[in-house]
């Protein structure tokens, strides 16, 4: 019987067999690298999937042909995409954004119910509205109640919130995934709420939400707007499309230059809202695009949502109910503060 080699018995030594060391070239010899180690990663071992293209006639196209013609996304598709794609910006910190108007009846919260509805469904961490309407707010009834509770049992119960599951016994959250936090039913009540209040309020939603939209009521002067606007990475003022909205909305801006916030104004986004189209131009009574210019000279960025039937309603908002027209809209809207992120380049998307 052959003797056994004794380095086949020894045993393997307690730090790990040593590296092998390569062995010098000698002149004229070349020794080729051995070859990497294969990527196992999901792409490199099945490929990248053909998806084709997702909507009209390039669609039905690749699928009739059986995958052999592809004739690419749309350029609408590639639009979409890339709305979503800014949308879905990775946030570190919370992102807090004040929709403001000082006119009542222009849409403020429904604007502010489907702004925060477009992120909730698109991103995919916690998106939470505010109500600090100080006369009774409704941004509550945009979603379906699950709760009583308010913002002041929120303040009440502060000292117990340590969790999320803590935070979510005192918001309502509708289809898209955005909770709201309602405001008190009594007026009388509700005055009192501060910007100390608001302060604690922000302090607890920020520890859990990645981004906190807040529907401020029409007084500039309340209590709890200068908290608002200290804390505030965003604003976005809303007007109607007739002549007294615009009025009111350029008067909010005024009035945000007149009390030293020029800052907040320069990168402000101005949304005119439920502009319902005309099928000639001289038809229209308003010159919107003289008011687009108007709040273009203003602020960072200007965004129309169109008139919807759906939330003229003013009840729960749907999104799956949208015009599809309403709804690129408001991604677009989405997409558009989604540039003010920190750390986000002003990406052109046009």
């Amino acid at each position: 019987m052959a003797e056994v080699p004794a380095e086949w018995t020894a045993p393997t030594p307690p730090r790990g067999l040593p590296p092998v060391t390569a062995v010098p070239e000698q002149a004229g010899s070349h020794t080729p690298d051995p070859p990497p180690y294969l990527d196992l990663s999901t792409v490199a071992l099945l490929g990248k999937a053909r998806k084709g293209p997702s909507t009209g006639w390039r669609k039905w196209l690749y699928r009739s042909s059986g995958g052999l013609v592809d004739a690419g996304e749309s350029p609408r598709a590639v639009r979409h995409d890339q709305l979503v794609a800014q949308v879905q910006t990775p946030l570190r910190s919370c992102y807090r954004i004040a929709m403001l108007s000082q006119k009542g009846g222009v849409g403020k919260t429904t604007i502010t119910a489907t702004l925060g509805a477009t992120f909730a469904s698109t991103r995919g961490d916690r998106v939470v509205a505010v109500d600090a309407n100080p006369d009774r707010g409704t941004l509550s009834q945009k979603v379906p109640l699950e709760t009583a509770a308010t913002v002041r049992h929120l303040l009440r119960d502060i000292e117990g919130i340590d969790s999320y599951s803590d935070v979510r016994q005192y918001t309502s959250q509708g289809a898209s995934r955005l909770e709201v936090l309602a405001s008190e039913s009594d007026p009388a009540v509700s005055v009192a709420f501060s910007a100390e209040d608001y302060g604690r309020t922000l302090d607890v939603l920020e520890r859990f939400y990645s981004v906190v939209l807040t529907d401020c009521g029409t007084g500039m002067v309340h209590s709890a707007m200068s908290a608002v606007l200290d804390k505030a990475d965003a604003l976005v003022v809303i007007s109607s499309g007739s002549v007294d909205g615009a009025r009111s909305a350029s008067a909010t801006l005024d009035w945000l230059d007149a009390h030293g916030r020029e800052d907040l104004v320069r990168t402000s986004i101005a949304v005119i809202n439920g502009a319902r189209p005309r099928s000639r131009r001289s038809d229209r009574k308003v010159d919107l695009d003289k008011v687009v210019d108007h709040f273009t000279r203003r602020c960072r960025a200007v965004c129309q949502v169109p008139f919807d039937p759906h939330l003229e309603e003013g009840a729960e908002v749907d999104l799956a109910r949208l015009r599809p027209a309403t709804s690129e809209a408001l991604l677009e809207l989405a997409a558009t503060v989604a540039q003010g992120f920190p750390g986000v380049r002003q990406p052109t998307l046009g």
